[in-house]
């Protein structure tokens, strides 16, 4: 079944295709989460409702505004970010230990973590540092624009700026 097809019938809840669609975009979802929380169980969690948010809104996807994988990126980046700045992970994060942070892409094993840096090196090649830290703080992070302004201590419209141009560069190393 083609993307299409398989689109047509999510939105009109085929529940096969709500199922084909988790199959091929809940691991790289799940990962963004991930990114953001920095914490697998809840960023479990978090994919879940997502998918559930997803299976609930079928219909308000519009395929002439991007692709599905888009749609389904942007919701799930606002629900991380809504998890990052809730009470419950704020207390999580209270109780974390400093060996959680030292050494991420470091030891014995890490060669899924390779082939992601692998993959980020390659799409922020080029980017001026700005850009690199700006998509960071934004994309990663969770930060909203007003909190990267006050990070970076520039201006609110400069961050807005700064992103357009960033992301369209992005969009230039994505096609090369």
């Amino acid at each position: 079944m083609d993307l299409e097809t398989l689109i047509q019938n999510f939105q009109k809840k085929d529940t096969a295709a709500f199922q084909q669609l988790n199959k091929m975009y809940a691991e790289n979802i799940c990962g963004v989460i991930n990114g953001i929380l920095k914490n697998p169980e809840r960023s479990e969690e978090v994919c879940q409702d997502v998918f559930i948010k997803i299976w609930n809104n079928a219909k308000s996807y519009n395929p002439s505004k991007g692709r599905i994988f888009t749609w389904i990126l942007k919701i799930a980046r606002n629900a991380a970010i809504d998890e990052l700045r809730s009470k419950s992970h704020k207390n999580w994060k209270k109780n974390l230990y400093t060996d959680n942070f030292v050494g991420n892409f470091e030891g014995a094993d890490h060669n899924d973590s390779k082939v992601d840096s692998i993959g980020i090196e390659r799409l922020l090649k080029g980017l001026k540092q700005k850009c690199i830290q700006l998509i960071d703080l934004l994309y990663f992070k969770g930060f909203t624009q007003k909190e990267a302004a006050e990070q970076l201590d520039i201006p609110i419209g400069t961050v807005k700026t700064r992103n357009r141009s960033c992301i369209s560069q992005l969009r230039e190393n994505m096609k090369n």
